[in-house]
């Protein structure tokens, strides 16, 4: 459970400490990402760098943590693919919607931020609108963060921005706290009541994470991998993520790039 509550004083220190330097490595890591990739480009081939990118940087990939063993250091989700898409050897093409979703660990901490992109920086106006909508809502939902707030501020801030911009709201993938686990509660859902769930405290640090699509929300598990998610409609889906301090009078985001 995130609950800054029970930490002592010297421990929430180190936390934020670590989870500051490593969401500045996964802020810049991310940045320079959407500038590398180029159509043609395979799935496996910018899991590649990125692997090299984590280790370089004096972080660990935190996908080689998991219980259930992911086939990458990074989740690539392509078109009608949502999140947890396994990198694949098909070449992207320029248009391409693609969803990149990365944790990584430094200082016994995990930071974990996402950004969805159309490659070659050209593709259809709905997806582009799409993508701007989705940021959109998650910086509403960052914008309600600081102590006292409810999950549930956050979902419901998040949720109108996405039903306004005409789009699918995801409720079977919600955000999460994070620390010294990838994930742990409390969940952090899309959607919500004012007033409603936990009460966000200093020194919490929690997941926003959107995730959108142009169809209908319903989706499933496809594929030998056993984790790219995909719509059923085969519409395209959106994600983006930021991890989020809560701070005494606020919020702190710590996986932007300098």
């Amino acid at each position: 459970m995130v609950n800054s509550e029970n930490s002592s004083p010297a421990k929430l220190q180190e936390k934020i400490a670590a989870m500051r330097e490593g969401g500045k490595i996964l802020g810049n890591l991310l940045r320079d990402l959407k500038a590398y990739v180029q159509p043609g480009m395979t799935g496996k081939e910018i899991d590649a760098w990125v692997r090299k990118e984590i280790i370089k940087r004096g972080a660990e990939v935190a996908y080689d943590m998991l219980d259930e063993d992911f086939p990458g250091s990074i989740c690539i989700s392509v078109n009608d693919e949502l999140v947890h898409g396994a990198p694949k050897d098909e070449p992207l093409e320029a248009g391409d919607k693609v969803s990149f979703d990365l944790d990584i660990y430094y200082k016994g901490y995990f930071t974990d931020s996402a950004f969805t992109m159309l490659v070659g920086n050209t593709g259809s106006p709905a997806i582009k609108k799409m993508i701007s909508v989705t940021e959109s809502s998650m910086w509403e939902g960052i914008e309600q963060v600081k102590p006292g707030v409810h999950i549930g501020d956050i979902g419901h801030a998040v949720e109108q921005v996405l039903r306004k911009g005409h789009l699918g709201v995801i409720e079977n993938y919600v955000g999460h706290g994070i620390d010294e686990e990838m994930h742990s509660a409390p969940e952090v859902p899309n959607y919500g009541k004012k007033g409603h769930g936990y009460k966000l405290v200093e020194g919490d640090t929690i997941c926003i994470e959107p995730m959108s699509c142009l169809g209908k929300p319903a989706n499933h598990i496809e594929g030998e991998d056993n984790w790219t998610v995909k719509m059923n409609d085969g519409s395209i889906g959106c994600h983006c993520e930021h991890t989020v301090l809560v701070t005494k009078d606020g919020y702190e985001v710590l996986t932007l790039p300098d």
